[in-house]
């Protein structure tokens, strides 16, 4: 595994517009916008940091009122709005596993959030709770940076893409994707790029992944050939997302 992590928090002005991903350079890229409208339940999540500076990233809505995202997002948010499908929505509870620590790379970086009203999806991802990740095929989706392998990140617009990839390894909670340039070459290779962290990598249309990071020999992380990018394992939290659900509901329905 590639030793040096960079999480993928961005602080964004409020003018700042986010897309998402870095892609084969021999692709089009429109067949990652195009592919990136399957994925209606991927919003973007922005909100207002510790430091009453705007942030924005990403998030997955995995049913009517729960969304999911990366810990290291919203650990020092003030306050927080998921955009999804042109309706925003607040985000009024929002919590992590009380371990995790963002000095602590590829552990615990999954959050979920309550919104205080309906998202109004007609489908939401089931989660994947197999625990045989390794070699499947996988898609991922997100609003961050977009290039090539080839630029790295280098530019934005408003558009969600999503891409495919091939997992090659688990380490700690992360299931981890690289550009390949091998015979494992997906036909619409994409790796995360800063911004996606929160959005989502799944398996068979199941949610399998939170985007978290991006790892760089090179110390720059900007998802170019060399890169991998690490996504929080959902199998390791079935249990956790269940319960902080029941518990949350419990609390907004006894308000």
């Amino acid at each position: 595994m590639i030793k040096y992590i960079i999480l993928l928090i961005i602080l964004l002005s409020s003018t700042f517009q986010v897309s998402a991903g870095t892609i084969d350079p021999y692709n089009e890229d429109m067949k990652y916008i195009e592919y990136g409208q399957k994925f209606s339940c991927v919003g973007k999540l922005c909100g207002i940091a510790g430091d009453n500076k705007q942030y924005c990233a990403s998030a997955v809505a995995i049913d009517n009122r729960f969304i999911l995202t990366a810990a290291h997002v919203i650990k020092e948010a003030k306050s927080c709005n998921i955009t999804i499908n042109g309706k925003t929505i607040k985000v009024i509870n929002l919590e992590y596993p009380i371990e995790f620590e963002p000095k602590n790379f590829g552990f615990k970086d999954i959050a979920i959030g309550y919104c205080d009203n309906d998202i109004g999806l007609t489908i939401y991802p089931e989660l994947y709770e197999n625990t045989d990740e390794l070699d499947k095929v996988c898609s991922m989706s997100g609003y961050g940076l977009t290039g090539t392998f080839e630029t790295g990140a280098i530019k934005s617009d408003d558009n969600r893409r999503a891409g495919l990839n091939t997992i090659d390894s688990i380490d700690n909670d992360l299931l981890i994707c690289s550009p390949s340039g091998s015979y494992k070459k997906t036909s619409l290779e994409f790796i995360i790029a800063s911004g996606d962290s929160g959005g989502g990598l799944f398996i068979d249309n199941r949610l399998a992944g939170i985007n978290s990071c991006v790892m760089a020999a090179d110390k720059k992380p900007d998802s170019t050939y060399g890169d991998e990018c690490g996504h929080t394992r959902i199998s390791k939290f079935i249990s956790w997302i269940k319960e902080r659900k029941i518990k949350i509901m419990e609390k907004h329905n006894g308000q």
